[in-house]
């Protein structure tokens, strides 16, 4: 089999994950609802600039990761945006592990 036929079938088989389902479905609730959407758009943005700041080797403000927490329970009180930080979390965590399923296979190549 060619690789790009297996990497063409990995790519189909992702499309028809629950996770990926269920991500995407969840993007498409949260797009109809612009105020869910302004506060998702806000957390991420949060989020990484607290990632920014460690990958600097900054400590990262008491009043950034205040913020963060605050919003995350903020969100997680709606149902819909509650929902979509669920299955970007699941769906996430698949792509990691593929990812990492692919490095370990050829990690003896790349260091």
């Amino acid at each position: 089999m060619n690789i790009y036929d297996t990497a063409n079938k990995l790519a189909s088989e992702i499309k028809q994950s629950d996770e990926y389902k269920a991500y995407k479905d969840a993007k498409q609730q949260i797009e109809s609802n612009a105020e869910v959407k302004s506060k998702i758009n806000e957390f991420d943005k949060l989020r990484v600039d607290m990632q920014k700041a460690m990958l600097k080797g900054e400590s990262t403000s008491n009043e950034l990761s205040v913020k963060v927490q605050n919003l995350y329970t903020e969100l997680y009180q709606n149902e819909i945006a509650k929902n979509y930080l669920e299955s970007e979390m699941r769906f996430s965590v698949m792509v990691t592990d593929v990812n990492k399923i692919i490095s370990e296979a050829i990690k003896d190549v790349i260091g």
